[in-house]
């Protein structure tokens, strides 16, 4: 076999296996999920999630650079953060409302308004007492919320977010 051969050969193969860097790739095509793929389960969640994690950040307001819990604090506030704003996202496409339905409402692992202006008026370790009571019950019911969307849930990202919430939730446990 010549060598001109030879190259249109490796060129072929190199092409039909994916390997031509010279041609971008198209970007992947958006696709809309409508409010039909969330089913009562996923919204149900979302809605109590997102009261939920709303109410918890007030709290974590109170914690200073000298509280024992400020570094697991920091990182309860950072995935907090990025699963409220991905929670909201998929609330809106779910078609919940914008406006928090649950505040106030006394449930399990919900941090009340009232227990955020008890703890404001703690310091040193009996603040940080009352602080590890509160997440420890937030992480728990998050969890035992996130299980029940892993089994019972039908949007997949809504679903792999329960996942996901499962593990951050176990890591801050841990921590604590």
């Amino acid at each position: 076999m010549n060598a001109i051969p030879r190259i249109l050969l490796a060129c072929a193969l190199l092409s039909t296996a994916g390997c031509a860097a010279a041609t971008p790739a198209a970007p992947a095509p958006v696709v809309s999920t409508s409010a039909a793929a969330f089913g009562g389960t996923d919204r149900s969640w979302l809605e109590i999630n997102i009261a939920m994690d709303e109410e918890l950040l007030p709290l974590l307001d109170l914690v200073d650079d000298d509280s024992d819990l400020f570094d697991v604090v920091s990182q309860i506030r950072e995935f907090t953060e990025a699963e409220l704003s991905e929670m909201r996202r998929l609330g809106e496409e779910a078609g919940l409302p914008r406006e928090n339905q649950h505040k106030g409402m006394p449930m399990p692992g919900m941090v009340m308004p009232s227990q955020v202006s008890a703890a404001a008026k703690l310091r040193g370790k009996e603040f940080d007492a009352v602080l590890r009571e509160h997440l420890r019950a937030h992480l728990e019911q998050s969890q035992k919320l996130a299980a029940s969307e892993r089994s019972a849930g039908s949007e997949p990202r809504t679903v792999a977010l329960a996942v996901r919430i499962s593990e951050t939730r176990q890591s801050a446990l841990n921590l604590l």
